[in-house]
C-alpha cells in the first residue's frame, strides 16, 4: 500500500513540475498570431491549389498581411477568388485592390491525330512526364502534346479534359480558375494563362514547335513555320518571331484578326468571334442585246467600188 501511495505521490509531483514548466515556456516563447489571418482564411476559398505561388491558402493570407503592412498588395492575388474575393480580403486589412484582368489556360497546341500522324507506339507508364523522359512521344514533332493528360489530374476544378476524337486537352472557360496548375504539370509547356479578353475573345498563335519551317510543317500541318507573314501584318507590333517561332503579345494584341487572315499553315487561332463577312461578289457585265454592225472588211471595199463604176457605165451607155 505504501509503495502505490509513494507512486502516486511522485508521478503527481513530477506532473504537477512538468505543467508549471510547460506553463512558463509558452508564455515566454509564445508565438502571438495576428487576429487579421483568421478573417483573411475565412475570406479566402480555401482551395490551396498553390496557383498564387504560396503553400496554400495561409501562406497567401499570411503574404497579405504583411503587404498590407508593407503598403502594397502588388502581384499578389488568388486566381481561384478572382476580383471579387481579392476585394473582400482588401478592405478588411484597409487596402485598395487594383483591378486585375482575369485569364485563362489556352492550349498551345493543334497536333490532332489528322494533323500529326503516330509514327510509333509507345510502350510504358502512360504519363506525359514518363513519355517526355523517353523522347519525342509518338508523333515526330518532339514539342507538341503527348495527350496523356497530366494536365487533367492536376486540374482540381474538372476544367480540362482529352478529346478523344483529336487526342488533345480542351478548356472548359467557366470552370477555368486559372489557378496555373496544369501549366506547371505541362512537361512541354503548351499550355499557357493569357488574358481571358473581351467577350472572351483571344488570338494567339496554336503551336510551341521550334523546328525549322520544312521539319514542322512535315510533322504536322498545322505546325507554325515562322515565315513571319503575321508579323509583317501586324501594325501594333504584337508578333514576334524567335527561334522559327510566332508569338502574339496579348498585352500589345488589339484582336484585329489580320495575322489569322494570312498565316499560311492556321496555326494562328481566334476564339469567340463571329463568323468573316464574305465579300460580295462583283456583278458581272451583261452582254448587250443589240450588237454593232460589223465593220466591212478592207477587201470589200475595192469590189464596191468597182460595181458604183460598172453601174456608172450602164447609165452612160443608155444616155
Amino acid at each position: 500500500m505504501d509503495f502505490i501511495l509513494n507512486a502516486v505521490i511522485v508521478l503527481g509531483g513530477i506532473a504537477l513540475i512538468a505543467s508549471v514548466i510547460l506553463y512558463v515556456c509558452s508564455k515566454k516563447f509564445a508565438v502571438e498570431e495576428d487576429p487579421r489571418l483568421g478573417k483573411v482564411l475565412e475570406t479566402l476559398p480555401g482551395a490551396n491549389c498553390g496557383g498564387c505561388g504560396f503553400p496554400g491558402c495561409s501562406g497567401l493570407a499570411d503574404a497579405l498581411i504583411k503587404g498590407a503592412d508593407a503598403g502594397s498588395l502588388e502581384g499578389l492575388n488568388c486566381p481561384v477568388g478572382g476580383a471579387e474575393v481579392m476585394t473582400k480580403v482588401a478592405d478588411l486589412l484597409g487596402m485598395a485592390m487594383a483591378n486585375t484582368e482575369p485569364k485563362v489556360a489556352v492550349v498551345r497546341c493543334n497536333g490532332t491525330c489528322q494533323n500529326r500522324p503516330r509514327i510509333v507506339q509507345y510502350d510504358g507508364l502512360r504519363t506525359c512526364a514518363a513519355m517526355n523522359s523517353c523522347g519525342a512521344g509518338e508523333t515526330g514533332c518532339g514539342y507538341g502534346c503527348l495527350g496523356c493528360g497530366d494536365c487533367v489530374v492536376a486540374c482540381q476544378f474538372g476544367a480540362i479534359a482529352i478529346n478523344e476524337e483529336t487526342g488533345l486537352p480542351e478548356v472548359d472557360e467557366e470552370k477555368c480558375t486559372s489557378c496555373g496548375a496544369c501549366v506547371k504539370a505541362c512537361p512541354r509547356h503548351i499550355i499557357e494563362l493569357r488574358k481571358r479578353g473581351p467577350k472572351s475573345r483571344r488570338v494567339y498563335v496554336r503551336c510551341v514547335n521550334k523546328d525549322k519551317g520544312a521539319v514542322a510543317k512535315k510533322n504536322c500541318l498545322a505546325a507554325c513555320i515562322g515565315c513571319g507573314k503575321c508579323a509583317k501584318e501586324c501594325k501594333f507590333e504584337a508578333i514576334t518571331v524567335t527561334a522559327n517561332l510566332s508569338y502574339i503579345d496579348p498585352e500589345k494584341c488589339r484582336l484585329c484578326r489580320k495575322c489569322e487572315a494570312v498565316c499560311p499553315t492556321g496555326s494562328i487561332i481566334a476564339l469567340n468571334f463571329p463568323p468573316r463577312k464574305e465579300k460580295p461578289a462583283e456583278p458581272k457585265a451583261i452582254p448587250s442585246t443589240t450588237a454593232a454592225p460589223a465593220a466591212a472588211p478592207e477587201t470589200a471595199k475595192p469590189v464596191v467600188e468597182n460595181v458604183k463604176k460598172n453601174i456608172n457605165t450602164e447609165k452612160e451607155d443608155k444616155a
